[in-house]
């Protein structure tokens, strides 16, 4: 069923309206015979003034009703049957989901992509079925418990079996981490997507109590599906002023691209914390209402913010709005506006738990992070998989990854270098010729860590990880936070 309200009930309410506003005009005309004096409200004895007020309430409730269903409101961009229409699907308790869910919905629609908004509850599981991209947004109560109006899509669509396979999907959970069950039912409705074929366009986004820098993660992801880059926040962010001290260019004459290593100090007097596998959202000079999120490569322990990154070009071949400003403009001891952004969903494991790292590209600047926090902790069960396109060009951080080998911090490095010779190999092949060591790693409980490129590297490595250790166990793994992906 379509999220554009229906007209059914406009001739009703169309009668209804017309019957009220002539009895209103009778009342007002019998009044009239009666003089000026008729007029002068009581509210004592006098029941007409006060018989006339319910009336003009009425008539106003009944204008309201008209005016909030009409269809320009919340129309959608898509007919009910239109299968290529992007599903913006809400289940909300309080109404924070619902609001979030139209800005969704319109910022897609902003991109020219044809939408359909509604609420969980108007939603069937043949609709998925035949539907091809949704994006729920979904908030938690009481205990862990989906919102009153979505009981019903629990019981009667997760309560059955599902067809889910040509549905790519993603989640945005609103919670409170002061409980327990924090965003317990985003996580449920994801679960149930992955375990019926459905396959994330992203990795679910958590919002404790409203977190701007969360929602500006999701939006950021919108603005990747809908092809704009360069949409305003939806709310405004607090930046510090931070120094670029260093930049230089790893990779002269790649294939790939110029990719380069910054490095930032933090505003004096300031001693900044984050955690491996947080994100530096920075926010552009020329556009101040643009941000843009990058992994952060380092440790505050490393003296400075590091960041991995790849000089981006548009169609016409002029650098990226971002990556230009910060590769060419700034610069060194420019300011930048920069906040850092918990991404607790990539944070490491504990010291005793193995750990398989995947990326690719400008990707192992998570990866670094992680292996840093990793060596600081003493853990030496760490396995490293990376990929570009020549060893000798693109081998980003190559000596101190090889030191960690020699050093015993890495137990197995396994490099696929696409173009140093005639067939393309890529991390995932590297990871299909590794299959026995890899079902070894994961019974001795391992986590794998996913870094980089969402189109191609991802899906695939997802791919062969499910042929190597079964569907199953690939999705228990995601559900108890041993597979995690940070990709984009």
């Amino acid at each position: 069923m379509s999220a554009a309200t229906s007209t059914r009930g406009w001739p009703g309410l169309l009668g209804n309206l017309a019957v009220l506003l002539a009895l209103f005009a009778v009342a007002a005309g019998f009044l009239a015979l009666q003089g000026d004096a008729a007029w002068v409200p009581t509210f004592r004895g006098s029941r007409g003034p006060a018989a006339l007020a319910c009336a003009a309430a009425y008539v106003g409730f009944v204008a309201w009703t008209l005016w909030r269903s009409r269809p320009g409101k919340v129309a959608d961009t898509a007919a009910s049957g239109d299968t290529a229409a992007t599903l913006v699907v809400w289940a909300s308790q309080t109404g924070f989901a619902r609001q979030l869910a139209e800005r969704t919905a319109q910022s897609l629609r902003d991109a020219g992509l044809p939408v359909r908004l509604l609420p969980l509850d108007r939603l069937d599981a043949a609709a998925l079925a035949s539907g091809t991209r949704a994006l729920f947004v979904a908030s938690t109560t009481g205990e862990g418990d989906p919102p009153d109006h979505a009981l019903g899509f629990v019981r009667k669509v997760m309560g059955q079996p599902a067809a889910l396979g040509s549905l790519r999907y993603a989640v945005l959970a609103l919670g409170d981490r002061e409980y327990d069950s924090f965003c317990a039912f985003g996580h449920q409705l994801d679960g149930w997507l992955r375990q019926h074929g459905a396959q994330p366009l992203f990795d679910l986004v958590e919002v404790d109590n409203a977190d701007a820098s969360a929602l500006r993660h999701w939006q950021h992801h919108l603005g990747l599906l809908g092809g704009v880059a360069d949409a305003p926040d939806w709310a405004p962010a607090s930046y510090d002023r931070w120094t670029l001290a260093e930049r230089r260019e790893l990779n002269p004459g790649s294939q790939g691209g110029p990719a380069f290593h910054l490095a930032l100090s933090p505003p004096d007097g300031v001693q900044p914390r984050w955690q491996a596998g947080d994100i530096a959202e920075i926010r552009v000079s020329e556009s101040p209402e643009i941000s843009r999120e990058y992994s952060i490569a380092s440790l505050p322990s490393d003296g400075s913010l590091q960041l991995l990154m790849r000089r981006m070009l548009r169609p016409d071949g002029t650098p990226g709005i971002g990556s230009g400003w910060l590769c060419d403009q700034v610069p060194l001891g420019g300011d930048v506006a920069l906040r850092i952004r918990p991404n607790p969903n990539f944070h490491p494991p504990t010291a005793e738990r193995p750990l398989v790292l995947v990326g690719n590209g400008t990707g192992i600047a998570g990866l670094r992070a992680l292996l840093k926090s990793r060596i600081a902790v003493g853990a030496r069960r760490n396995w490293l998989l990376f990929g570009e396109r020549n060893r000798d060009r693109d081998f980003f951080f190559g000596d101190e990854i090889e030191a960690w080998r020699r050093d015993g911090f890495l137990e197995r490095l396994d490099l696929a270098f696409s173009r140093d010779q005639a067939e393309r190999i890529y991390v995932q092949h590297k990871l299909a010729d590794a299959a026995d060591a890899l079902r070894e790693w994961i019974e001795a409980g391992a986590a794998i860590y996913v870094c980089g490129s969402l189109a191609g590297m991802a899906p695939a490595v997802d791919a062969v990880l499910r042929e190597t250790l079964g569907d199953d166990r690939v999705e228990a793994m995601l559900a108890d936070g041993r597979y995690r992906r940070d990709v984009y």
